[in-house]
């Protein structure tokens, strides 16, 4: 993974780096692998994200078909 340092910021640099470990999972993996995890938890873990990515994944083709309303987006400015 490779960040590029513009006229010597580095906080934008630490932040775009944090960005791109957030997207790769990585702090989610560490968390994952402070403790040890059972098989059994394991799948039941799986089993209940693989449920909500499909109920999301159904959320949005029934938005984009009209079905529901899409959601209402927040303003630009508020965080």
């Amino acid at each position: 993974m490779q960040v590029i340092v513009r006229e010597n910021n580095v906080d934008q640099a630490l932040r775009a780096l944090k960005r791109k470990l957030q997207r790769e999972g990585v702090f989610r993996e560490m968390k994952a692998r402070r403790s040890y995890e059972k098989p059994s938890e394991r799948r039941v873990r799986e089993k209940a994200e693989a449920v909500r990515r499909a109920r999301k994944q159904a959320r949005k083709q029934a938005q984009r078909e009209g079905l529901i309303p899409a959601a209402k987006k927040k303003p630009a400015g508020t965080r």
